[in-house]
């Protein structure tokens, strides 16, 4: 299972949820970096091809936050993958980011935010899934985030990204929890829902 956070971070960031996923749900957690504000997205999407080249094994699942989830789909999208194996996407705006997207019309604010994610706000990867892998998309609804200081999101939101912008065509399923965006990476019914996902396809229905 490879890990692949999102902007400004780095696989450290991905560590409790994979600790989570090993402990209780038996799969190995592997985190991938990459410079989420100096490259493109077809830049780390190559790259992260290239890592999963390395991973042995038959199956590899994928998770993603926020930006990370983009990545992974443009990957896929881009190269494929001939190995069984899940997707699921925590927070990520795969339907364009109305937060990154006030922050992108001004120079400094496109230098913060990087080409990828200013590629990924304007609704990179809205076009629906029709490859072979099982999506899943887990939104938050708690809204505290940095996000809010930018302007009006639309309810609702994780405090960053809107669970309308995580609406992906052709996912698998989509869920909606009470957590912020960053919160989504310590949430112990996210990282159950994501385990869940990986083993069978399908969200429990507990949490409905």
């Amino acid at each position: 299972m490879l890990l692949v956070h999102g902007w400004w971070m780095h696989a450290l960031a991905m560590g409790l949820l994979g600790r989570r996923l090993e402990r209780n749900h038996g799969f190995r957690a592997i985190g991938f970096s990459y410079p989420s504000v100096r490259r493109t997205l077809d830049q780390n999407a190559d790259a992260l091809r290239v890592a999963c080249e390395r991973i042995p094994g038959s199956t590899l699942h994928f998770v993603g936050h926020s930006l990370g989830g983009i990545v992974i789909l443009r990957m896929l999208r881009r190269h494929g993958w001939p190995r069984p194996g899940r997707v699921v996407a925590l927070g990520s705006p795969f339907a364009g980011s109305a937060v990154a997207i006030r922050r992108a019309g001004r120079p400094l604010g496109r230098r913060l935010l990087g080409p990828g994610l200013v590629e990924a706000a304007r609704g990179a990867e809205s076009m629906a899934w029709t490859g072979r892998q099982e999506i899943g998309v887990i939104a938050g609804t708690r809204p505290i985030g940095i996000g809010r200081l930018l302007g009006p999101i639309a309810s609702p939101h994780d405090g960053t990204v809107a669970v309308e912008e995580t609406r992906l065509p052709g996912a698998t399923e989509h869920r909606v929890v009470h957590a912020t965006h960053t919160a989504l990476l310590f949430s112990r019914p996210v990282a159950e829902l994501v385990g869940a996902f990986l083993a069978h396809g399908r969200f429990p229905s507990w949490t409905r």
